[in-house]
Parts: C-alpha cells; structure tokens; sequence
C-alpha cells in the first residue's frame, strides 16, 4: 500500500488552494482549505453542516467548529483559521441555504468521500503537484508544515498528536511523512558559530 504523502512545498500549496477560486468554484476552494487549516479527515470535514460554522441569529460566520469525530467518536473543537473563516465569509453569501456546507445540490446530502477525493485530485494535477493528493494528504500537510515552522518543536509535536489522536512521538513524526530530505535540511541549517 502506497503511503500518503504531504504536500512539502509552500508554492504549491498555495497554487493548490488558488486552483478552485480562479476558477470561481468557491465550494471546491472552501473544501481545500477546510481540509488544509482543520487536519480533519474527509468524512468529518463532508459531515459539517451550515449550523456548525454560520452563526445564524447574529449573521456571521463562527470563530470555533465542534463537532464529533466519526472515527474516534470524540468530540472535537477547532478554533477556524483566519482562512477558513475569509473563505466561508465568501461561500455563506451564495450557499448557506443548504444543510450541509458540502451538499450535492441534486441530492441535498453531502458530497460522497469520492466526489471529494476528485475535486482534490484535479486540483492537485491541475497545478502540477509531482505526487497523488487526497483529502488525507491534505491532513498530513497541516502537521507536517506546523511543525517545521514551530519554534517549539517538542511543544507541537504534542500538540499535534492530540489533533491527530495519536499515543507517540514516532507514529506522529511517521504520520506526518518526514525524509531524508527533511533530516539533511536540518543539518545544513544549523548556525552553531556566529
């Protein structure tokens, strides 16, 4: 079984998340950069309804998600990243009308996982990212990008295996689809004389 890589470079990220807006999809960006900022997996991600994330009584989108993870059966509150709270102030003008923030217009449920995985995978070709991408490489480049940027590494680490449910170091770093690349940047990097 071929593992599920993250998404390394910065510039396609962003190339990543671009892909849909250019094109004016919005609910196809609002679901890159929900999958992006929240580390969920794409079954809880296609599980989130308007009620969750749009505060109707005052008309606004919500700082905060909580929601129960079907897998874990945990509940879980995310505090929503300034991106996702832009993009969903941007989908809620056209969309909010359904029950589902990912809803098959044709339907009224949510988009099936495969729909999803299709919408992720074109834009990822689109842009010319080298490897396959799905909902969980998107999960993946969350923790991964996280940590390389922390200025506290141990601190994070224990952070992210709480997001992610994890019991160790090790099956967290393993997770998060660290190389041999990743092990000589932190070599080269080092300034250990002024």
């Amino acid at each position: 079984m071929k593992t599920t890589e993250p998404i390394r470079n910065k510039k396609q990220i962003r190339k990543l998340v671009e892909y849909y807006l250019e094109q004016g999809q919005i609910r196809n960006y609002v679901l890159i950069v929900m999958a992006l900022y929240t580390a969920l997996r794409i079954s809880d991600i296609l599980s989130i309804g308007w009620n969750d994330v749009y505060d109707f009584t005052n008309g606004r989108v919500r700082q905060t998600l909580t929601l129960t993870e079907k897998k874990t059966g945990k509940v879980k509150t995310i505090a929503l990243h300034e991106g996702i709270i832009s993009a969903l102030e941007m989908y809620s003008h056209a969309a909010r009308s359904g029950k589902f923030l990912f809803e098959n217009p044709r339907t009224g449920k949510a988009i099936s996982r495969t729909h999803a995985y299709r919408i992720i995978r074109t834009a990822a070709e689109a842009v010319a990212i080298p490897h396959p991408v799905s909902g969980h490489s998107l999960r993946k480049t969350f923790g991964y990008h996280t940590l390389n940027d922390s200025n506290a590494p141990e601190k994070t680490i224990m952070l992210l295996m709480k997001i992610y449910n994890h019991s160790s170091y090790e099956i967290t770093y393993r997770y998060l689809g660290f190389t041999q690349d990743d092990i000589n940047a932190v070599y080269r990097s080092a300034r250990l004389t002024a």
